[in-house]
């Protein structure tokens, strides 16, 4: 397991790692305030 951990280590992996999460809150901060804020004040 340690040669998996290994092959992971390198710091593109870790850059690419914080890209991808970025990219994932920033779309999910977007949904909620395009799709679902809207859906509630609809509903309100």
């Amino acid at each position: 397991m340690a040669h998996v951990t290994e092959q992971f280590d390198h710091p593109a992996w870790l850059t690419a790692a914080g890209t991808l999460a970025g990219y994932g809150i920033i779309l999910l901060f977007m949904f909620l305030l395009l799709f679902m804020l809207p859906y509630l004040l609809f509903l309100a």
